[in-house]
């Protein structure tokens, strides 16, 4: 399945940079698969070390990488939703995203100059959201027009989406996001097809200074703060770094973050806090041809993830062989795992697990 987020935030609090870095080094090895689709669109891998050591025991002629593609926006500035900036005029490109990133900047000093005069995250978090609600509420007003239009007549669908569309304008004048509402089953399905960008998940990035990588300064954790009261998640990155390390060779760029203290860069983080956001893992698939990480939905069945690969094998389905990475290192084989009884046989009620590694056995 394909997985989108798109890119927020004011001019000049590093959204670009990152979104730059992210794309430049959507490549932690030269096996992972980078492509730039328009200049403010591209994919990115989503960093697995289980695919390497997969490949440690079984040959195969390329590894494959979950991916998500990330769309960039112009930076959204005070009053967009009036004609203020562009920003507003490229909404309707995330308007599809599964969730948004928001980039806030999180470091004061040096050569840029805020936007607003002075760095306050919460603040610019607040005139973004403002901005997104707004620019929400012009999507309801209309939809909200042609329901109660629809209503008069006595259409009782029509009536029911009315009602609901009058409790989430209500929000949306307050300058509040949607994704904050309780709502039903049906309530969410109509505010989904509307595409309502304060609807989606959100994730705040935090654009930090090379002295604080771990993102303990007071301005990333009153985001923290903010994050941890509505149910969202922070990861600091330090976009001149990042932009630093997407260009180096691999080998210069392990040794770059390991005289930092780092295991890794923090967009691999990000990548990784996206998917979780989304309620996201991966099951691997590996041959010769390739090793493949897929994405499904956690609690997605055997039938709907083999269904992932091509929609036949989830019609014809018959059952999964599946085992694990752990069974692959102690037997060293497929082969030797079948012998010791580890390849387990799944039906169609079976919950995929992340990390499963799967061959599919379909009838069409």
């Amino acid at each position: 399945m394909a997985v989108e987020v798109g890119i927020v935030g004011l001019p000049n609090v590093g959204k670009s940079t990152i979104f730059n870095a992210l794309t430049a080094a959507g490549a932690l090895s030269a096996n992972y698969p980078f492509a730039t689709i328009e200049p403010n669109v591209g994919i990115v891998a989503v960093p697995d070390d289980r695919l390497k050591k997969i490949n440690e025991f079984i040959e195969t002629d390329k590894i494959v990488p979950a991916t998500v593609r990330v769309v960039d926006i112009a930076g959204i500035v005070r009053g967009a939703s009036t004609g203020e900036g562009l920003g507003n005029k490229f909404l309707s490109h995330i308007r599809e995203v599964d969730a948004i990133l928001h980039v806030i900047r999180c470091f004061g000093g040096g050569d840029i100059i805020h936007v607003e005069g002075s760095v306050d995250p919460l603040r610019d978090i607040d005139t973004i959201e403002v901005e997104l609600a707004l620019a929400d509420l012009e999507t309801v007003n209309s939809s909200l027009d042609k329901a109660q239009r629809q209503a008069k007549s006595g259409d009782k669908d029509a009536i029911a989406r009315a009602a609901v569309l009058k409790k989430v304008k209500e929000t949306l004048e307050k300058g509040q996001p949607i994704r904050g509402m309780e709502l039903n089953p049906e309530e969410q399905k109509l505010v989904k097809a509307l595409g309502l960008i304060t609807a989606k998940k959100m994730l705040y990035v935090c654009n930090v200074s090379e002295d604080d990588l771990d993102g303990s300064s007071e301005p990333v954790m009153k985001v923290r703060e903010k994050a941890a009261a509505e149910g969202s998640a922070v990861v600091p990155v330090c976009g001149k770094l990042e932009a630093e390390l997407s260009e180096l060779p691999e080998e210069d760029r392990a040794e770059m973050l390991a005289s930092l203290g780092l295991k890794e860069p923090a967009l691999a983080t990000l990548s990784r806090e996206s998917y979780r956001l989304l309620g996201l893992h991966s099951f691997f698939t590996a041959g010769k041809i390739e090793i493949k990480a897929w994405t499904i939905p956690i609690g997605a069945t055997a039938p709907q993830a083999a269904g992932v690969i091509h929609s036949d094998f989830e019609k014809g389905f018959i059952r999964a062989e599946i085992y694990t990475l752990d069974d692959l290192v102690k037997y060293k084989n497929e082969a030797a795992i079948r012998a010791a009884g580890r390849l387990r046989s799944e039906g169609k009620s079976y919950v995929m697990q992340d990390g499963d590694i799967t061959h599919f056995l379909f009838n069409v």
